[in-house]
């Protein structure tokens, strides 16, 4: 049986920033635009923690069934490493992705009912990503997804759902915060390349090869600066502070593009995570102070 702590670590609490930043984001240009409504802000959060969560133990399960872990490098994969059991893991995917949805719902009942639709594509998302027959993760459009439903429904949903406004420092924003949360997974991508091969995982850093995927990931990091800029000039130009994130992001930056594999990537992760969280906050105070 995993212990508490296995069960925590099987969530892969380094990617969670990945859910926090376009709510932080959203939600300082909702307070920018003097729409902020915090317990809307609180339920995106939810919402998008519990995603996060919830296609996280997805993965573990789908991937652990197929034996895509069966010889993983990185963290601790739970059905693969038999420390649960397949239906526990999948119980618990669809506990966090029920949490999810719950949480959905109360926004589109306070906002707007087309809302239930978008959210249905999130979840849907979130498990055929790795799992079904067909899974899409498996043809290498796994950063589209998270572009689309990290970055831009992430960002522009918490924003609307406090403003019920178009912002287009918003998109700029959720442009932003997708390129990075790319180079999240795009981290995971590039270390398991050897595995995934040998398991048929066709992932996006398959298909490109190593060096490619190593040079994309340092150009999804250029467009997460260039986001910035972009945010700036529409709202406030103090905002070009947060390109201090770059201070964070070369490390993991030089670690990539320095060729490192295997177990040597793992501590990229974590800092691609902090990184990403750093893009966030440091977008987000200005706006707060402007």
């Amino acid at each position: 049986m995993a212990t508490p702590s296995q069960w925590l670590e099987g969530a892969r609490p380094r990617t969670l920033p990945a859910a926090l930043s376009p709510v932080i984001a959203g939600t300082a240009l909702a307070a920018y635009d003097d729409g902020l409504v915090w317990w809307k802000a609180l339920l995106a959060l939810v919402v998008a923690l519990a995603l996060q969560v919830g296609v996280n133990y997805a993965n573990d399960y789908s991937d652990g069934i197929r034996g895509t872990d069966d010889e993983r490098v990185g963290p601790l994969r739970l059905t693969a490493s038999r420390l649960a059991t397949p239906s526990a893991v999948k119980r618990a995917a669809f506990l966090a992705l029920g949490v999810a949805g719950v949480a959905g719902l109360v926004l589109a009942a306070t906002t707007t009912w087309w809302l239930v639709a978008v959210g249905a594509a999130c979840m849907l998302a979130a498990w055929f990503y790795t799992g079904g027959s067909r899974p899409y993760g498996y043809a290498g459009l796994g950063e589209v997804s998270v572009f689309v439903f990290f970055g831009l429904v992430a960002v522009i949903g918490t924003y609307y759902v406090q403003t019920e406004a178009w912002s287009w420092p918003a998109l700029f924003a959720g442009i932003g915060i997708g390129a990075l949360a790319c180079s999240l997974n795009l981290t995971n991508n590039l270390r398991d390349i050897p595995t995934d091969v040998a398991a048929g995982k066709r992932t996006l850093a398959v298909m490109l090869g190593d060096e490619r995927t190593r040079g994309l990931y340092a150009l999804l990091i250029a467009a997460g600066a260039a986001a910035i800029v972009a945010i700036a000039s529409a709202t406030t130009w103090w905002d070009l502070v947060a390109l201090g994130f770059l201070l964070v992001a070369v490390r993991a930056v030089r670690i990539v593009v320095s060729g490192a594999r295997g177990p040597a990537l793992i501590p990229v992760l974590a800092t691609t995570g902090r990184a990403e969280l750093a893009w966030a906050v440091l977008v987000a105070v200005p706006l707060l102070v402007a």
